[in-house]
C-alpha cells in the first residue's frame, strides 16, 4: 500500500495528489502523518521490548531497527521522507520528540511550547513562532514525564507546576491542567554547550574591557556582590562568568533551585532543593540549604538567586565572614534591588525593625551589577554600583559604570578601591575617568 492511499483510506484523508514534503502538506497530510508516526512508535516500542526511558540499546542498532519496522509496512516513502520519519522515531526515543530539532539548533535560545499546536522560540532575543506540532496534549505530557522523571521530579494534578533541568543544564519550567487553559507548557532556556566566558560577553557589547577588569577585580577581592534584572536578562549567565574569576584553591557551595551553573573549579559542591513528596512532605528549600552550607567550610557560597526569606541567611552568611558571596535577584535598578532585599527579609517571618534590616544589607552587600534586555534583544549591564552605607536611613549608593546609549564611566572612583589594592589586585585609574567622546580617532 503507498503512502497515498493510505492517506486516501484515513479518516483524515486528504484531496492533495502529492505528498511532497511533510513540512510543506496540508493539515489533514499532518495528522495522518502524526497517526503514521503514533503507530509506528508503538510498535518499535513493543518490538524492543523496553520503555522508552531505557537507552542501553546503541543508538545504531535502534535505528536499524527502526528503519526494518518502516520496511515492514509496506508503505512506500521517498528517501528523504523515509529519513525523516527514521529521524523522527528516534528523537520520540532518545530525545524530546517534536522539539528536539529545536534543542540541536545553537542559534535558539529559548523554546516555549504553549500546548500542542503552538511552539515559539527565542531567536537573537526575538520570539518567533515555529511549524513544529505536537500530535495532542498527551503526546506533550509524555515529554513533560521523559523530562522530570529522571531527575526524581513529578508533576500531577496535585502538583501542577515543576521546575527541572535537562542533562546539559538547560532550565525547565512546566504548568499543566487545570492551571494552564492552553494544555501543557514547557518553558526550556537552553544553555550553550560551552558555557558563555567574560570575553564572550564583551564580544556581545554586554559590558566593555574595563568595566570586566573591573569585576574580576572585585570577585578576586572577595567582594559581595548581587546581579539584578529582569526575567532574561542574562542573571544567571554573568553569574557563571563572574564564578570563574574565583580561584581554583577555594571551596566553592553552589544552591540552586534546579542546578544551571557550570563552574570550572575543582572544588565544587552543587546542593539543589528537593520539592515536597507526594504526600506534601520532606521540601528542602533555597534557605535550608544555605543555611546547611554555613556548617560545610564554604570559602565561597553562590546562590543561583534569592526569593524569600533566604535573603536574610544570605546577608547573615555574608556579615559574619563568608566574603565573596555571588547571587542573582529580580529587580529593575540598583536601588529597586535593596527594597526587594528588604521585602525579603521580611518574608523569613523576623520581624525586624526597617533600620535593622538596612544596616544588614549595606554591611553586607558591595555591590550591584545592573543587567538589562533591550528592545532589540541584546543584554546590557546598566549599572555598577557600589553601597556606601546609610545616611539616616536612607542606602547611600554611587554609579561606577552606567549605561545610557554607549558604557562609560561615571568618573567616580569607588571607595573599596583600596581594598582592591590590599589584595593585590592593581587597576589602571584610567578606568574610571569618564568617556567623553572620540577626537581624531582618540578617546578624550
Amino acid at each position: 500500500m503507498s503512502l497515498m492511499d493510505r492517506l486516501e483510506k484515513s479518516p483524515v484523508a486528504t484531496k492533495r495528489k502529492d505528498f511532497g514534503s511533510i513540512i510543506n502538506t496540508g493539515s489533514t497530510e499532518k495528522e495522518a502523518y502524526q497517526e503514521l508516526k503514533k503507530e509506528l512508535h508503538l510498535k518499535i516500542i513493543k518490538e524492543l521490548g523496553k520503555t522508552e526511558r531505557n537507552k542501553e540499546k546503541p543508538e545504531k542498532d535502534m535505528q536499524e531497527k527502526i528503519v526494518e519496522l518502516v520496511d515492514q509496512q509496506n508503505i512506500y516513502l521517498p528517501r528523504a521522507e523515509k529519513q525523516q520519519l527514521v529521524k523522527d522515531m528516534l528523537d520520540e526515543i532518545n530525545g524530546l520528540g517534536p522539539i528536539t530539532c529545536l534543542m540541536e539548533d545553537e542559534t535558539i535560545t529559548e523554546i516555549m511550547v504553549n500546548g500542542p499546536d503552538q511552539v515559539y522560540i527565542e531567536r537573537k532575543g526575538k520570539l518567533e513562532l515555529t511549524n513544529v506540532r505536537f500530535r495532542d496534549d498527551e503526546h506533550v505530557m509524555h515529554i513533560i514525564e521523559k523530562i522530570v522523571s529522571p531527575i526524581g521530579r513529578r508533576i500531577d494534578e496535585s502538583m501542577p507546576m515543576v521546575d527541572a533541568r535537562l542533562l546539559d543544564g538547560s532550565r525547565v519550567n512546566c504548568v499543566i491542567p487545570p492551571l494552564s487553559l492552553t494544555g501543557p507548557t514547557i518553558t526550556i532556556r537552553k544553555f550553550s554547550k560551552e558555557p558563555f566566558k567574560m570575553v564572550d560577553l564583551i564580544r556581545f557589547g554586554t559590558l566593555t574591557p574595563e568595566m570586566a577588569k573591573f569585576i574580576e577585580a572585585c570577585v578576586r577581592a572577595r567582594l559581595n556582590i548581587i546581579i539584578s534584572g529582569g526575567t532574561g536578562s542574562g542573571k544567571t549567565t554573568l553569574l557563571n562568568c563572574l564564578s570563574g574569576f574565583i580561584g581554583k584553591d577555594e571551596r566553592i557551595v553552589t544552591i540552586e533551585d534546579a542546578a544551571e551553573l557550570q563552574l570550572s573549579q575543582p572544588h565544587v559542591i552543587s546542593l539543589e532543593t528537593r520539592p515536597p513528596n507526594i504526600e506534601g512532605t520532606g521540601e528542602i528549600a533555597i534557605r535550608d540549604l544555605v543555611r546547611n552550607s554555613l556548617r560545610m567550610r564554604p570559602t565561597r557560597i553562590v546562590v543561583g538567586e534569592v526569593r524569600s526569606g533566604e535573603a536574610l541567611d544570605m546577608l547573615q552568611a555574608m556579615n559574619t565572614g563568608h566574603d565573596g558571596s555571588l547571587t542573582t535577584a529580580h529587580a529593575n535598578t540598583p536601588r529597586d534591588m535593596l527594597a526587594r532585599l528588604e521585602t525579603m527579609v521580611l518574608m523569613s517571618g523576623m520581624d525586624l525593625p526597617i533600620r535593622a534590616i538596612r544596616e544588614q544589607i549595606v554591611s553586607a552587600i558591595d555591590l550591584v551589577i545592573q543587567q538589562s534586555r533591550m528592545k532589540d534583544g541584546s543584554r546590557k549591564i546598566t549599572h555598577i554600583t557600589e553601597i556606601l552605607g546609610l545616611e539616616g536611613d536612607i542606602p547611600v549608593l554611587q554609579d561606577i559604570f552606567i549605561y545610557k546609549q554607549d558604557h562609560k564611566a561615571t568618573g567616580i572612583r569607588p571607595k573599596f578601591a583600596d581594598k582592591l589594592k590590599g589584595t593585590g589586585v592593581n587597576l589602571p585609574e584610567s578606568i574610571f575617568e569618564p568617556f567623553s567622546g572620540f577626537r581624531d580617532g582618540v578617546v578624550i
